[in-house]
């Protein structure tokens, strides 16, 4: 099962009043970039997030969006400045003797002022770790199977393209058979034209013609072509790893061998179907580059 490298998952989960959102998103690249936005308050969990991730996911260029609410009083710690609301209350005396004003300071207010209330955060690392796994694993779960259902849509593309460079191949085959015969009733009349008789070096004949079948045999590459085909659909049936960089290998092998065929082949039929099969090897190379 092939994978492609476009994708996006997203999961909620909450619990005792604790919030979180995952949400993956990929699209192509060539190596593995993984980026992850997450807030401050448990970007210790980062590294780990990112490894999770890279468990899962062989390449691609990943966000990964994490967003965290904690509305339990667990880990919470209510502090008291005590020597900046004092300063804050001598302060406002002096203010109103200054000034000859009447009032009372009550504790309310003095709460109010900056830096006298500090709400401290002291998390369970392992209790927020183990919660957001299943968030991130299910957002993962999801970000796959999207993966997958893209690869099944690739793979069945694939699998026609193939078929039909497979087809132009044969004829291919059929061709070339017929090019040495062909070459030797123009040889010969050609021959027969120029020295205007009917004999003919049978001797020098046959040279003529081993030189020109050794010059335009393209049975080898053919044999080559048929292989990394062969290789090409293996991969695409059998293979459950990241399997993109392999086709793409292959894909430019058969690329290399088509274009020997085609500059080879003294033939316009010939010529013809390599164009077909190097505009169908062309569209499967651009498909290539989105497989994991």
């Amino acid at each position: 099962m092939i994978r492609s490298m476009t994708g996006f998952g997203r999961s909620r989960y909450e619990k005792d009043g604790r919030e979180y959102i995952v949400e993956i998103k990929s699209v192509n690249h060539r190596y593995s970039d993984v980026s992850i936005k997450m807030p401050r308050s448990i970007s210790y969990l980062e590294e780990k997030v990112k490894s999770t991730v890279l468990n899962n996911i062989a390449r691609g260029k990943i966000d990964v969006f994490i967003t965290f609410y904690n509305y339990s009083n667990k880990g919470k710690d209510v502090k008291i400045n005590s020597e900046i609301a004092a300063l804050y209350i001598s302060e406002l005396r002096k203010l109103a003797e200054e000034n000859k004003i009447n009032g009372e300071i009550s504790v309310v207010d003095i709460s109010r002022f900056p830096e006298v209330l500090n709400i401290e955060n002291k998390e369970d690392e392992e209790l927020i770790w183990n919660e957001l796994s299943i968030c991130l694993n299910e957002s993962i779960k999801t970000f796959l199977e999207m993966r997958e259902k893209e690869g099944e849509k690739l793979a069945k593309d694939f699998k026609i393209r193939i078929q039909s460079i497979e087809e132009k191949i044969n004829k291919v085959s059929e061709y070339s058979t017929r090019l040495v015969e062909e070459y030797v009733v123009k040889l010969e009349s050609r021959i027969k034209e120029l020295l205007k008789t009917n004999v003919v070096d049978e001797s020098r004949l046959a040279q003529e013609v081993v030189i020109y079948s050794d010059k335009c045999s393209i049975e080898e590459e053919v044999t080559r072509l048929k292989s990394h085909i062969s290789q090409f659909i293996d991969l695409i049936k059998n293979s459950k790893i990241a399997i993109g960089k392999k086709l793409d290998f292959i894909i430019q092998e058969m690329n290399r061998e088509t274009n020997t065929i085609g500059s080879k082949a003294n033939n316009l039929d010939i010529t013809n179907l390599v164009i077909e099969m190097k505009t169908e090897i062309e569209n499967i190379r651009e498909q290539v580059q989105n497989v994991e």
